[in-house]
C-alpha cells in the first residue's frame, strides 16, 4: 500500500471515529455515501478501529467502546488518531518556543509530533519523561553527527539539536516514565515552558489521566514550569480519566484543532488566558 493510501486510510478512520463519538454510532451504508468509498473499504476501516479498541462493531455498523476511567490506550493505538490535527497542533506549539529555552515535554503522541518540530530550534534544553520523545532527538543527533570519518573532515562532531534529559521511572502503556524516580528528577528542575499532552480535559475535572502514577508525575511537571501549554486535539475535550492532576486555572494556553466545538471554545476562553486553534487559518484560506 502506498503512503498516499495509508494517509487516506488514517483520515477516513479518524472521520469515522469522530462520527461514532459524536452520534453514538454509525451505519456502514451511511459511511459509504459520506466517504465515497466501497462497502468493503468501510468494513476494513471498522475492523481496524475495532482491533485498536476504538469502536465496537455491531450488525451493520459500529458504536463507541464504553471505556472505564482507568482505561489507558497504548502509544501505537493513540498514534493513529487525528494525525493531521496533531501535526497542525505541533507546528503551532513549536512557534511558541524561543531558542535557548528550557522546555519540558510530557508523554503522548501530540508531544511526540511536537518533538519533531523542535529539532531546528537551536540551543534547547529538553526535559521529558517520554521514551518516544527522547528517541526523536537521539535519532536526529546521530544523523547530524554522521560517520566518524566525515566528522573528522568537518573539524569534529556537529552539535546535536538539543540537550535532552530523560527522567527515569516505570514505563506506562503510553511509553512515559512515571513514579518516584521521575518525580524526584522533575522536582529538582525548572522549565521555561511545559508542553503537556493529556488523556482528557474538561471544565469540571481539569486535566486528567487514567494512570495514577502518571497523574502525580504530571503534577510535578506543572509545578516546575513557568508556563503550562496543553497540546490536545478536540477529541480530548469532555473526556475524564481516573485522576485529575491540574485545574484549568493552572494552564496558560491550550493548542487544539478546528474540530473543537464553538460551545467548548467559549467555555475555554472563559477559563484560559490563551486558546490557539491550529490549522484554522490554513483551512479557511484553502476553502
Amino acid at each position: 500500500m502506498s503512503d498516499n493510501q495509508n494517509l487516506l486510510a488514517e483520515q477516513r478512520r479518524s472521520l469515522i471515529l469522530d462520527e461514532v463519538r459524536r452520534r453514538g454510532g454509525v451505519r456502514v451504508n451511511e459511511l459509504t455515501r459520506r466517504l465515497n468509498v466501497s462497502d468493503m473499504t468501510v468494513r476494513r476501516d471498522l475492523d481496524a478501529l475495532a482491533r485498536q479498541g476504538m469502536v465496537e462493531k455491531v450488525h451493520g455498523g459500529a458504536v463507541p467502546v464504553t471505556e472505564a476511567s482507568t482505561h489507558e490506550p497504548g502509544f501505537e493505538a493513540k498514534s493513529t488518531l487525528e494525525p493531521t490535527a496533531k501535526e497542525d497542533i505541533a507546528r503551532a506549539a513549536a512557534a511558541m518556543v524561543a531558542p535557548g529555552s528550557a522546555v519540558a515535554l510530557s508523554g503522548g503522541t501530540t508531544t511526540f509530533a511536537l518533538a519533531h518540530q523542535l529539532l531546528d530550534i537551536p540551543d534547547l534544553t529538553v526535559v521529558t519523561n517520554s521514551v518516544r520523545v527522547a528517541d526523536v532527538f537521539h535519532t536526529a543527533q546521530r544523523a547530524a553527527a554522521g560517520p566518524a570519518g566525515s566528522q573528522l573532515r568537518s573539524g569534529g562532531p556537529r552539535p546535536g539539536p538539543a540537550t535532552v534529559v530523560l527522567t527515569g521511572g516505570v514505563r506506562t502503556p503510553s511509553d512515559s516514565l512515571v513514579g518516584p524516580v521521575a518525580d524526584q528528577a522533575i522536582r529538582s528542575l525548572h522549565f521555561d515552558v511545559l508542553f503537556l499532552g493529556v488523556h482528557g480535559i474538561s471544565v469540571e475535572a481539569g486535566l486528567s489521566t487514567p494512570n495514577l502514577a502518571e497523574a502525580e508525575t504530571n503534577r510535578h511537571f506543572v509545578r516546575s514550569a513557568r508556563r503550562v501549554v496543553v497540546v490536545a486535539d478536540h477529541t480530548k475535550w469532555g473526556t475524564v480519566g481516573l485522576s485529575s492532576f491540574a485545574s484549568l486555572d493552572q494552564v496558560d494556553a491550550l493548542v487544539t484543532d478546528p474540530g473543537l466545538p464553538r460551545s467548548a471554545r467559549e467555555e475555554i476562553a472563559e477559563q484560559l488566558p490563551e486558546l490557539v486553534v491550529a490549522g484554522e487559518a490554513e483551512a479557511a484560506e484553502g476553502g
